[in-house]
């Protein structure tokens, strides 16, 4: 069962890892969209736009519904939205850590040697 679910998870994010698929998922986060409204809001062809789209389809991260001639994505589960906000804060923390030891760093730089001629 642990194997299963590992291999769950890598397959998961694996379907996860290209920025396209992930500004996707954040347009769908907003509401349900179809392929030329995502093209437009993405700036994107509409090939790769469907390729990503194919791809979100086929590991159930996405779904499609036919209307007339249009497909409209949403999201399979709305817990990909809390995913993604969870994946920005561990950016952002990600940038505060960098900051900070940018700082330490600077601050070391700019201190003046201690004068080790005075004793």
């Amino acid at each position: 069962m642990n194997l299963e679910l590992q291999q769950f998870k890598a397959d998961f994010f694996k379907a996860l890892a290209h920025p396209l698929r992930i500004r996707i998922l954040e347009l769908l986060a907003e509401g349900d969209k179809n392929v030329n409204e995502l093209q437009t809001l993405i700036g994107s062809e509409g090939s790769a736009v469907s390729q990503q789209l194919s791809i979100l389809r086929n590991k159930n991260i996405v779904y499609g519904t036919k209307e007339a001639n249009r497909v409209t994505y949403s999201l399979r589960d709305t817990m990909i939205i809390e995913l993604l906000s969870i994946a920005k804060q561990i950016f952002n923390n990600h940038l505060i850590d960098q900051a900070s030891m940018l700082d330490k760093f600077s601050d070391d730089f700019t201190k003046e040697p201690e004068d080790t001629m005075t004793k």
